[in-house]
């Protein structure tokens, strides 16, 4: 997949990481945008003990792809680089 150049929509996409990553950081893990595709989805990736949880998959796909599809519904779903399926 290619990088998406929407600075704006990659601007709204990071303010709605920040405003998750506190939530992932009380549990001692966290969260980093890689990219965001032509194809509106977003990468991230999962770290410190988010990386190996295994719930991590609940929480990207319930917490954070919901979070990011109600802030902005354009986009189509939200992908952990690092995650082992």
């Amino acid at each position: 997949m290619v990088k998406n150049s929407n600075p704006e929509l990659i601007k709204k996409v990071e303010a709605v990481i920040d405003q998750i990553r506190p939530y992932l950081e009380a549990d001692g893990g966290n969260i980093k945008f890689v990219e965001l595709t032509e194809d509106k989805v977003v990468n991230v990736e999962l770290q410190g003990a988010c990386a190996c949880c295994p719930m991590s998959l609940m929480t990207l796909k319930n917490g954070v792809e919901e979070a990011m599809k109600k802030a902005i519904p354009e986009i189509k779903s939200v992908e952990a680089v690092n995650m082992v399926k």
